[in-house]
């Protein structure tokens, strides 16, 4: 049974940080593609950052030079570090794997295969 469970959600003041990670299992880690897509209310999903490998990474525009994705093989789990947090930054963040690559794509046939079930993720002004 594939397994993608996230961790580290939270509350923070603007400007904080939290370090989400997401914990993989019945897949083999090493073939897939990871990332992270954020939903908030009323808002369409986003992809924020994805991870083949370090030198084949994406952040979307809004995140570069806060948020940082990485990826430990070796224990199947994949991070996201998130500093100087902003409240448009506030949503639940859901942790994707794909064999095939992770696009932009959160609906429909291009949706990853693996999703986990999401963690929430608040900044306060």
């Amino acid at each position: 049974e594939v397994q993608l469970v996230e961790s580290g959600g939270g509350s923070v003041q603007a400007g904080g940080s939290l370090r989400l990670s997401c914990t993989a299992s019945g897949f083999s880690f090493d073939d897939f593609e990871m990332g992270w897509y954020r939903q908030a209310p009323g808002n369409e999903c986003e992809l924020v950052s994805s991870m083949r490998s370090p030198i084949n990474t994406y952040y979307t525009d809004s995140v570069k030079g806060r948020f940082t994705i990485s990826r430990d093989n070796a224990k199947k789990t994949l991070y996201l570090q998130m500093n100087n947090l902003k409240p448009e930054d506030s949503a639940v963040y859901y942790c994707v794997a794909d064999r095939f690559g992770v696009t932009i794509y959160c609906t429909g046939r291009l949706r990853p295969d693996y999703w986990g079930q999401g963690t929430q993720v608040t900044v306060s002004s």
